[in-house]
């Protein structure tokens, strides 16, 4: 039995060995196998860089020898893009306002500092600081008692110009004015006028009334204003709009001036001769009414002789 139990630790032992020595040669069979893929993978890797450079030095030789076949361009300009900085403001000097009780100063006024706004593009932030500082004696003390007010009943202060505006013209424009103008606009008529200075007053009135209407509105009381000979030649004539028939008038006006003047001067000339040749026969007349005694008082006529004395 001991024989035996020896005989089969002696084969156990062998079948160990055997096993760990195969493990071992595959153990080394893998690692030669991964040194082999690396060594693979570091040679492609190589050739893959040599194949890349040497292809972009055969494109800079081409490249190269193309540009000396052809002619030499210079490689762009950078240009480099200035800051746009923030435009600054432009001083805006404003005309004083002294606040007088008066329609038309007031009005002229106003309507020189919105010119001023846009022309200088001011902000709108601005414009109500700019239109106070421009304010002077009565102005002024209005400016600062209304401040003072709407700070006592806790009203938002004025940071508009369009509030600016409507308060100053609640002080300085009456409530009948618009009717007074609208009464001076309906009864406006050219008379003695030049068309120019008839257009111009009907534009001044419907300005300051703050009149917006159609043009074919306004070309209507144009018309109805204007004197007749002139409207009666105008309607006759075909115009587009209000400009054309403007201009359409001021021809016809120059031409009746024209006429007027050309029969004043035939009519002067056809007077004269007429008036001359009074004033000549009236000359004459007189002489031959002095001649008579001038004639009896020098000449002495010769003596008679009668039958008596022969």
């Amino acid at each position: 039995m001991s024989f035996q139990a020896r005989n089969s630790n002696e084969s156990e032992g062998t079948f160990i060995k055997s096993l760990l020595e195969k493990i071992a040669q595959d153990v080394q069979a893998l690692s030669y196998r991964q040194l082999q893929m690396v060594n693979e993978r570091d040679e492609y890797i190589k050739s893959k860089k040599s194949s890349h450079a040497s292809s972009s030095r055969g494109n800079e030789l081409y490249g190269e020898q193309s540009l000396k076949n052809e002619y030499y361009q210079p490689p762009p300009r950078r240009v480099r893009k200035e800051k746009k900085e923030s435009p600054r403001e432009v001083r805006v000097d404003l005309p004083h306002f002294h606040g007088k009780e008066n329609v038309e100063i007031y009005l002229d006024w106003e309507m020189k500092v919105e010119q001023l706004f846009a022309c200088h593009k001011v902000i709108e932030e601005n414009k109500v600081p700019l239109a106070t500082l421009s304010f002077q004696g009565n102005a002024m003390y209005w400016w600062m008692a209304l401040e003072r007010d709407r700070r006592l009943h806790k009203d938002p202060p004025i940071e508009y110009w369009n509030d600016l505006r409507g308060a100053l013209r609640r002080r300085h424009i009456p409530s009948y004015y618009n009717r007074e103008l609208m009464d001076k606009l309906h009864r406006l008529q050219q008379k003695t006028m030049s068309v120019e200075e008839y257009k111009h007053k009907m534009e001044l009135y419907m300005m300051k009334a703050s009149i917006r209407e159609f043009e074919s509105i306004t070309i209507a009381r144009f018309l109805s204003g204007l004197n007749l000979e002139i409207r009666d030649k105008v309607e006759l004539l075909p115009y587009q709009d209000l400009n054309d028939l403007i201009q359409l008038c001021i021809k016809v006006e120059q031409q009746i001036l024209r006429k007027t003047s050309s029969h004043r001067e035939n009519s002067y000339s056809n007077s004269y001769p007429k008036e001359e040749y009074k004033r000549e026969e009236s000359v004459s007349k007189e002489k031959s009414r002095e001649t008579p005694k001038h004639v009896g008082k020098d000449v002495l006529t010769p003596p008679t002789c009668s039958r008596d004395d022969k």
